[in-house]
C-alpha cells in the first residue's frame, strides 16, 4: 500500500511546522524516558513491582508505595494515582510488614484512575479498570452534624476486586466492596458490599443486573451473540481481504466451513 504523503508546507510555515515536529518528538522521548518500570523506576521503591510492568509518565499521586506491590505485566496509564496510608511517612514511620494496595499480574489502570488504599485495597490478576475509575478503602463520616464532614474522622474497610473482571469508566469502588471473579462494572457504578463471582452490576447504588448461571448461561440472556475472535496466526493482507468480502462470498464460506466439520 503506498505512503500517504502529505504535501510540504508553504515556506512561510515552515518555523510553526518544525517547532510542531520538535515538541511531538520531544514529548514522545519523555514519556519513554519517564515511564517506571521494574529496571527503570526511578526514585520510587515499591514494595514489588513485576517485570513487564509500566508505569505511564506523567504519573499521578504516588507515596508510600514500599507497601505497594505491583504483579507482571501490568499497565498503569497516565496519570494513576496510587497511595497507601492516608499521608507520606516520614523516616522511621511504617505501616506494618504486608502491602497495603496489592495489584495482581496483568491489570490494567486506565487512564486518571485513583486507588487509595488507607485499609488494604487487593486487585486480581487480569483486572481491567478503564479510565477514571476511583477505588478507596477510605470514606468521609459525618457522625457529628456541628463538625465540616471534611474534618471527621473517616471510616475504613478493605476492597477486593476479582481476578478478570472489568470495572468501566468512571465506576466508584466504595470501602468494604468485594467483587468476586469476572465481574463486569458498568460505567458509571458506585459500587457497596458484596458482588458475586460473573455477575454484572450497574447504577449508584450498584445493583446485580445479570448473572452468570452453569445449567442456563446468562440470565437474563445477552442481547447480542458472542463475538467471534479473530483466527490465530491470521495476517493482515487476510484480515483485509475477509473485510473485503461481499454477503454471499461469505454465506459461501460459511456453507465450505460447515461441510469441513461435518
Amino acid at each position: 500500500m503506498p505512503r500517504n504523503r502529505k504535501p510540504l508546507p508553504p515556506p512561510a510555515h515552515w518555523p510553526r511546522a518544525l517547532a510542531h515536529r520538535a515538541a511531538q518528538t520531544g514529548w514522545r522521548l519523555l514519556r519513554e524516558a519517564g515511564a517506571v518500570t521494574a529496571h527503570a523506576h526511578g526514585r520510587l521503591r515499591f514494595g514489588a513491582i513485576g517485570e513487564g510492568t509500566r508505569l505511564a509518565f506523567p504519573q499521578g499521586t504516588i507515596f508510600n508505595e514500599r507497601w505497594i506491590r505491583l504483579g507482571a505485566h501490568c499497565i498503569i496509564a497516565e496519570q494513576v494515582t496510587l497511595t497507601a496510608g492516608m499521608l507520606p511517612l516520614g523516616p522511621g514511620e511504617t505501616l506494618g510488614p504486608d502491602p497495603v494496595l496489592s495489584l495482581g499480574d496483568g491489570v490494567v489502570l486506565g487512564r486518571g484512575s485513583h486507588v487509595v488504599a488507607d485499609a488494604p485495597v487487593t486487585i486480581g490478576d487480569e483486572a481491567f479498570l478503564g479510565p477514571y475509575v476511583y477505588v478507596t478503602s477510605t470514606n468521609h463520616s459525618y457522625d457529628d452534624p456541628h463538625q465540616p464532614v471534611g474534618k471527621q474522622w473517616p471510616r475504613r474497610a478493605p476492597v477486593t476486586i476479582g481476578a478478570g473482571s472489568w470495572i468501566g469508566t468512571g465506576a466508584v469502588i466504595l470501602p468494604g466492596a468485594h467483587l468476586g471473579r469476572n465481574v463486569v462494572v458498568a460505567a458509571g457504578s458506585v459500587v457497596r458490599g458484596t458482588v458475586p463471582d460473573q455477575a454484572v452490576v450497574a447504577g449508584a447504588p450498584a445493583r446485580v443486573v445479570r448473572r452468570w448461571d452453569e445449567a442456563t448461561g446468562w440470565q437474563p440472556p445477552l442481547r447480542t451473540p458472542a463475538p467471534v475472535p479473530l483466527p490465530r496466526g491470521a495476517s493482515a493482507a487476510q484480515l483485509a481481504a475477509l473485510a473485503s468480502l461481499d454477503a454471499e462470498q461469505l454465506a459461501g464460506l460459511e456453507r465450505l466451513a460447515e461441510r469441513e466439520r461435518d
